[in-house]
């Protein structure tokens, strides 16, 4: 069997539980590889900004139905606060 890679060049890093959800589905991993990097920093960023592990998991069972559905984009979310300096003082430094 051969190992299957996953693109991970955008701000965010892919995180364990994130890489294993798309590995673990050639639906989801055929379309997280159609997204461009910078949807893909939404999702990555969406889905661990969350503070508690039950929210996360939440997120991370909501990112790959969301795909199957078509949406490229997490839903509701105004993007990653990481990218504009005025929500710096919010979430820390930049990711």
């Amino acid at each position: 069997m051969t190992k299957k890679t996953t693109t991970t060049n955008f701000l965010h890093r892919l995180p364990k539980d994130m890489r294993e959800a798309i590995d673990n589905n050639k639906n989801v991993a055929k379309l997280w590889e159609g997204l461009t990097p910078l949807a893909r920093n939404e999702w990555i960023c969406w889905v661990t900004i969350v503070k508690k592990a039950a929210t996360r998991q939440d997120h991370l069972k909501r990112f790959q139905e969301d795909l199957l559905h078509g949406k490229r984009r997490p839903c509701c979310w105004p993007g990653c606060p990481h990218r504009r300096p005025s929500a710096q003082k919010w979430f820390g430094k930049k990711v």
